[in-house]
């Protein structure tokens, strides 16, 4: 009998802490089937953040380092400095890397460090309890904005994806989410073509994920994919924002 699926073995056995409903398992499991199926098991090196998926070095079978919050891009720099020859990942959430860890992940895309940084936005910090994040949408009620972002005290969203696009040292920046069948497989696509540039030698490479977050967003799964179809993306559109390669 031909074997239809198997587990890829660039994941471990270990199961997720994640709630039920987070697209956090999905992320990870298309990361893992993109290095397993570029053969690059025993060449790769993750960088863990601080946040949801801080234990992220409990579910990828390679080398993994954990990073102090918002500094996976400082991270993974020294590693792919000291490693050249290595493919080099940092995997990090919005208050990871757009909060603390804005200037690091600023500074790596300026300097255009050869690295993929696999961001997920879910538009609150997740593991904390539900905290305002830089992503938290206009009027998204949260624990620290209970009646909805202000934008007046806190500003409008920010949009990592557009931003580090207009960086000179950035490569490659594309926007994705994995609400459907289809979006998860332009989301699968959008990573192989991220590492496939570290391999090429080329720059910085993002890869922005929107997921949900149906515990803190107060909804069920079914109601937390709808609601980032209906407010999310109209935000954030999915797409490529910068493709360096794309334009040779």
């Amino acid at each position: 009998m031909s074997v239809v699926f198997e587990k890829t073995k660039l994941l471990t056995d270990k199961p997720f802490h994640y709630c039920p409903g987070c697209n956090h398992g999905i992320i990870h499991r298309l990361v893992a089937e993109v290095i397993d199926e570029m053969n690059l098991d025993g060449d790769v090196v993750g960088v863990a953040p601080v946040g949801c998926s801080v234990f992220a070095f409990d579910y990828f079978n390679c080398d993994m380092l954990e990073a102090a919050h918002g500094r996976a891009p400082a991270v993974a720099t020294g590693v792919k400095r000291a490693k050249p020859n290595s493919m080099v990942f940092t995997y990090q959430g919005d208050g990871d890397l757009a909060s603390i860890g804005t200037a690091e992940i600023v500074h790596a895309a300026h300097r255009g460090e050869k690295i993929v940084t696999i961001f997920v936005n879910n538009a609150i910090y997740g593991m904390t309890g539900g905290q305002m994040a830089p992503t938290t949408l206009v009027g998204q009620k949260t624990t620290t904005s209970p009646y909805g972002r202000n934008e007046d005290w806190c500003g409008a969203p920010i949009r990592m994806s557009e931003m580090l696009a207009q960086v000179p040292g950035s490569y490659y920046i594309e926007r994705c989410a994995v609400n459907n069948n289809a979006n998860i497989i332009k989301t699968k696509a959008a990573i192989k073509k991220a590492f496939k540039y570290q391999q090429e030698g080329k720059g910085f490479c993002m890869i922005e994920v929107l997921s949900t977050c149906p515990t803190n967003w107060g909804l069920n799964p079914v109601e937390a994919m709808k609601w980032l179809e209906e407010n999310m993306i109209p935000y954030y559109p999915l797409g490529v924002h910068k493709d360096k390669g794309a334009e040779k």
